[in-house]
């Protein structure tokens, strides 16, 4: 039996709520999606409020993940404890709000799901996610494992992907915001995509108004980001899984406008 899992790219603020908002279960339903998983980390532009992350529960995803922004927002601590259907990066202090991993069930029997970030390139020292990840995988009695990396460098998911190929059903990358043209089934059966892309503005720097991007590399002073508006782009990937042997399949990039 094949299990579909729909990953979308990191959300990127009102323009990209808007776009799950409006487009979401039409995609769901195009690509026969068994189990939905959104990056929402940008949905403020820098974190996620609990309110966004209703909404985009609401618009159809059955889990959200973040990354390097998480605890941006300090409204998000609590929900994060309080909604098992969020998860922010295992690897981060273990004091801090909220999950890692979890199983999900699906209609199609149980999905699990952990949420990594690297430390290539990162401005902060989180634990060491090849080595975590063996922590977890013991952990979990299901065949279809999904992992998410929030990751700066490709080397370090390309890693990952090594690494785990053949003990996890597939492995994702977020955080750059750009599409990665390499999905594939890696020989022992993870799929793999470096880099799902992104959920927001088309006419725009990484969500962000080209401008603003142009002023700080010509060395002016950052500011505050101010969010690009216009037409809108959903970016992913569509993992097909073998629900027995929770191997990977296929992998196909999505790109809706």
């Amino acid at each position: 039996m094949e299990l579909n899992i729909l990953a979308i790219g990191d959300v990127v603020a009102d323009t990209g709520l808007s776009m799950v908002r409006r487009k979401l279960r039409s995609l769901q339903r195009q690509v026969g999606a068994d189990f939905t998983v959104v990056n929402g980390e940008n949905a403020a532009v820098v974190g996620i409020t609990p309110d966004q992350a209703e909404e985009i529960l609401d618009a159809g995803a059955d889990v959200i993940t973040l990354g390097n922004h998480t605890f941006r927002q300090h409204s998000i601590c609590d929900y994060l404890d309080d909604c098992p259907r969020i998860l922010r990066p295992a690897n981060l202090a273990p004091q801090t709000p909220g999950r890692g991993w979890g199983v999900f069930e699906t209609a199609k029997g149980p999905v699990a799901l952990i949420d990594l970030i690297g430390r290539c390139n990162m401005d902060f020292t989180p634990d060491n996610p090849f080595l975590l990840v063996e922590k977890i995988l013991p952990k979990l009695d299901t065949k279809c494992i999904l992992t998410e990396f929030h990751a700066e460098a490709t080397s370090e998911k390309l890693a990952m992907a090594y690494y785990l190929d053949g003990r996890v059903s597939a492995l994702w990358g977020t955080h750059t915001h750009v599409p990665t043209a390499d999905e594939r089934v890696f020989p022992k059966g993870t799929g793999y995509l470096t880099d799902l892309g992104m959920t927001g503005a088309v006419e725009s720097v990484l969500g962000i108004q080209p401008q603003q991007s142009v002023e700080m590399f010509l060395g002016g002073l950052p500011g505050r980001f101010r969010p690009a508006s216009g037409p809108c782009k959903a970016q992913g990937a569509l993992f097909t899984l073998d629900s027995a042997t929770g191997l990977c399949t296929a992998v196909e990039r999505v790109d809706i406008r």
